[in-house]
């Protein structure tokens, strides 16, 4: 016990010294105040508010309870930063990660999954970079958020019986926020 409490007396007294020294040899630009120099932050992806993503998610929920479907939905920023995953009482873990891979395809994809799942049957090197993926989903359900004609995130909803339903409810969602998007 002795051995653990100087141990522990030696680091309090030397952990102090050593941040002290390591930020003494940072080298400063000339003409700098001796602060180490710091790095601007890298700007925010462009993606919807956390609340407006918050509640496009909640009306995409309560439209799919209304159809009584359990699903899962997933908004992201343009950046595939998740900003909202929610699931309804009784969703299936498959139904999540659908919600989540159709939003990540659709923006990765500048399109809406139901749009691909139609173009993949006749362009074949479309085909080819969504097979090279096994997580992206082209059934229904995946939308693009955007401001004007700029991308700034997207929705996915899965897990419902028929996805013409998972994209319903990601396009009340959607409807719900999109004149308060900026």
């Amino acid at each position: 016990m002795k051995k653990t409490i100087y141990l522990l007396a030696w680091a309090c007294v030397t952990a102090p010294l050593v941040v002290a020294q390591s930020q003494a040899q940072v080298p400063t630009p000339a003409g700098a105040t001796g602060a180490p120099a710091q790095q601007p932050p890298a700007p925010a992806a462009r993606g919807p508010a956390l609340q407006l993503a918050l509640e496009a998610a909640e009306k995409a929920v309560e439209t799919c309870k209304g159809l009584d479907q359990k699903i899962g939905v997933t908004v992201i920023d343009s950046a595939g930063v998740f900003k909202v995953v929610l699931a309804t009482d009784g969703a299936s873990t498959r139904g999540v990660q659908s919600s989540t891979n159709k939003a990540l395809t659709a923006l990765a994809f500048s399109a809406a999954t139901s749009e691909l799942g139609e173009k993949v049957k006749t362009d074949t090197a479309l085909a080819e970079k969504l097979a090279a993926n096994a997580n992206y989903n082209t059934r229904a359900g995946g939308l693009l958020i955007k401001v004007g004609d700029n991308v700034i995130g997207a929705i996915g909803v899965g897990g419902a019986k028929g996805s013409e339903k998972d994209e319903a409810c990601a396009a009340a969602g959607l409807k719900k926020v999109k004149s308060r998007l900026k």
